[in-house]
């Protein structure tokens, strides 16, 4: 059995005001051929679907169109969970429809959502998949009002934990001791894995601490999702397939990947692929004139630029920059001061924009407005927010 393993499309990313419709259907082109070429039995989708809970309309249309022609490959299960930048009403809506066309969506994780999905090729059962979702507050941290930051940071590891072991004693028992794989997803951050700056904190006022030692004994293979860098965590199936699109310059270096999973009974043989680059992003840093000869080698009219400028006139660097990126039909799409030059005069050049903000994002900058001298106070207020905030999305 072949596994297909991808994650955080973040599709609808307004990238510093630029739409990345077009890479996405360019993934998605390239995607739809992999799952033919390789003969894809499963494919699973780590979480974060989408960007944002309300995304636009272009990337639903693209979304419900990939997933159309995804129902046409007859042999093919589809499996997709709910990230934390995604919205559960959202995602729920066409659920009995997409099951219809053996599209599996899983959102929530409670004991309501079934999330166990057997794998049958020729009548024979291939596999199980343990569809684990990103476990929200409101899921495994219930009637907690009493308790301290301390003890709900323990009953955060304790739920996600003991809601694995629940769903692998289900999957032992749907088995019936029969030689299966079982495989799970699941979209957290896992002890030993490494993070980068476009992804956002995915629990307050917790630090997990699961790792490969734990999820490695139970399942034959982990797919993740949340950390946008191809990865795997300690052992050879505990793995992140990461973004198939960069989703910040920290990332402009990055090759992003799937990962194709080749399953025989136990044994789990893992293929890594390499996803073309539609548009390339360049990050650079520099004096005026280093910025201004890297301008001039740039040869893709596609790359998006940002620029970082170390100069002592760093207002006139900035318009000799841009005056020079527009001479050459360049998209430039930020120039930053180097924090390090200027100091005074780079504060003008900080710039927020609230659609780089989540909900939750802009309370917490309202809150450090407060200078609250208790951080666990300032933890049990983001917690209780956040809490607000999943309610309202789940209605």
């Amino acid at each position: 059995m072949k596994i297909l393993h991808t994650s955080d499309w973040h599709l609808g990313q307004n990238f510093m005001g630029q739409s990345r419709e077009e890479e996405h259907k360019a993934f998605f082109s390239w995607l739809l051929e992999q799952i033919k070429e390789q003969y894809i039995d499963v494919l699973i989708v780590a979480g974060d679907i989408f960007d944002t809970g309300t995304p636009p309309n272009y990337a639903l249309e693209l979304y419900f169109n990939f997933l159309k022609k995804l129902s046409s490959i007859s042999s093919l299960t589809t499996i997709l969970t709910a990230g934390n930048h995604d919205s559960v009403t959202t995602l729920n809506a066409p659920k009995q429809l997409l099951k219809a066309l053996n599209i599996h969506m899983i959102t929530t994780g409670d004991k309501d959502e079934n999330q166990l999905i057997p794998i049958y090729k020729k009548n024979r059962l291939q596999a199980i998949i343990c569809a684990v979702p990103f476990l929200r507050d409101t899921v495994i941290r219930k009637s907690m009002s009493a308790e301290s930051l301390t003890e709900k940071e323990t009953l955060l590891n304790r739920g996600i934990k003991q809601h694995y072991m629940n769903i692998h004693k289900k999957a032992l028992l749907l088995a019936r001791n029969q030689n299966i794989p079982i495989v799970a997803t699941g979209h957290l951050t896992t002890l030993g894995s490494k993070s980068s700056e476009s992804e956002r904190d995915i629990y307050i006022g917790g630090t997990l601490d699961i790792g490969s030692d734990f999820l490695g004994k139970m399942f034959n293979y982990v797919a993740l999702g949340h950390l946008h860098k191809n990865q795997k965590v300690g052992v050879n199936h505990v793995r992140y397939s990461g973004s198939p699109l960069p989703l910040s310059f920290a990332e402009a270096q990055s090759i992003k990947k799937v990962n194709i999973v080749n399953i025989n009974r136990h044994k789990v043989d893992i293929n890594i692929l390499n996803i073309p680059l539609y548009r390339p992003l360049l990050l650079l840093k520099g004096g005026l004139t280093h910025i201004k000869d890297e301008l001039k080698k740039v040869t893709n009219k596609k790359t998006w630029i940002e620029v970082q400028i170390k100069d002592d006139n760093p207002f006139y660097a900035n318009q000799m920059i841009r005056e020079l990126a527009i001479s050459l039909e360049l998209t430039l799409l930020a120039v930053k001061i180097n924090k390090s030059e200027q100091e005074l005069h780079s504060k003008d050049f900080k710039v927020l924009y609230l659609d780089d903000l989540t909900v939750n994002e802009v309370f917490k900058k309202r809150l450090e407005l407060e200078n609250l001298e208790s951080e666990d106070l300032k933890k049990e207020l983001l917690l209780k927010f956040r809490e607000v905030v999943e309610k309202v999305e789940n209605r």
